[in-house]
């Protein structure tokens, strides 16, 4: 995991630019009519999606609905839904776009979205890392957001890939409706590769604080990871690998949510991380992180680093370097998140996907469903 956080900024650099190119040709000029893009996918991937709802909306002007596969699959598909008014050939007419989204490729209940998606008139692109994959095959088009020299690991470049594929998409969308320029278009690309000296900056700076913080918080069963915004999937992101990881449960979840409910769970020590990107609930995340800190939380912030609007309520801070528009701070500010979760998983002697314990034994009950 520390090696997939010291590549991020070498992927940004040397992927951005043919990432972008394969979208290009994905979405000729056509697609301009497109209103609707639902993204699916589940774990990383629906976190990605939730990451880049607001690029979609701000940059495209179109309606994105992040949504996980079985939700998509059983109840979210528009096709679905009683007292609507379906087409000549029994779909609902509407420009929907459906990306399904899984850096394997393999996730059965995204390969069944895209299937889904076509069935019910709309155009589904695969977003994947593995080319001829099952959701490559189901799609109508695919963009490949390939990795050299990847590793088996709970994933952090797979989903800085996804990330930096959707908003590229999300771009391209933008010119094609006549959103954005092409030369506003080409700024907002060469901002995605810029990222990549303050990705590296960020994740020099966690790789030397984690281990003290991590080391702090080892003694915590559980922890929660607070955002809003493009951050909500950032937190999300960030819990996901803290379990993996670590095995110690880890919830994401909405700033305000979280005031209305877990701010009222025991222990008081509990640790809280608030990922505090500069942006439209910025002043919202300091006042969570104060109110939080008061009710004896240990509140770990991640924040500017030169901005103490955050920070100064916090216990620990994990500081981000550089400046970034909100659309683009998921790149940016789930860095922390890797070298966190494979701290504490190293204070706590455990492995990723609970390797560590014992294989079950035919005495040894099985979760219904799983197999041998």
């Amino acid at each position: 995991m520390l090696r997939q956080a010291d590549a991020l900024a070498g992927d940004l650099r040397e992927r951005t630019g043919p990432f972008d190119e394969r979208v290009r040709t994905l979405l000729p000029a056509r697609w301009a009519a497109v209103d609707t893009v639902s993204i699916v996918g589940d774990g990383d991937s629906y976190h990605a999606a939730c990451a880049v709802r607001m690029a979609f909306a701000s940059l495209a002007g179109v309606d994105c609905r992040p949504v996980n596969a079985l939700r998509f699959v059983e109840y979210g598909h528009p096709v679905d839904r009683p007292g609507e008014n379906p087409g000549a050939d029994g779909h609902q007419p509407r420009n929907e776009l459906t990306l399904a989204v899984s850096a394997s490729g393999r996730t059965p209940l995204v390969v069944r979205s895209a299937e889904r998606a076509r069935a019910g008139g709309a155009h589904a692109i695969a977003v994947t890392g593995t080319p001829d994959s099952p959701v490559a095959r189901a799609a109508d088009d695919t963009l490949l957001v390939t990795l050299p020299d990847t590793e088996r690991s709970p994933g952090v470049r797979t989903y800085q890939a996804s990330v930096l594929g959707l908003l590229l998409i999300a771009i391209r969308l933008g010119v094609l409706r006549g959103r954005l320029t092409g030369r506003e278009a080409e700024a907002l690309r060469g901002e995605l590769t810029a990222l990549a000296g303050p990705v590296e900056a960020t994740a020099g700076a966690a790789r030397s604080r984690c281990p003290g913080i991590a080391e702090r918080i080892a003694d915590a069963a559980v922890l929660s990871v607070l955002g809003s915004g493009p951050s909500h999937g950032t937190a999300l992101f960030a819990a996901a690998k803290v379990i993996e990881t670590s095995g110690v449960f880890a919830a994401g979840q909405d700033l305000e949510e979280w005031c209305h409910v877990e701010r009222f769970a025991r222990p008081p020590g509990t640790p809280v991380i608030v990922v505090a990107a500069p942006g439209r609930t910025y002043g919202h995340a300091a006042e969570v992180a104060a109110r939080a800190a008061a009710l004896g939380r240990r509140v770990i912030t991640v924040a500017p680093e030169d901005d103490p609007g955050v920070t100064r309520h916090g216990w620990a801070a994990l500081p981000v370097t550089g400046r970034v528009r909100e659309e683009f701070s998921p790149l940016l500010y789930h860095v922390f998140a890797a070298p966190l979760s494979c701290h504490l998983a190293q204070h706590l002697g455990r492995a990723p996907f609970l390797a560590d314990l014992p294989r079950p034994t035919p005495t040894t009950p099985r979760h219904r469903g799983e197999t041998p």
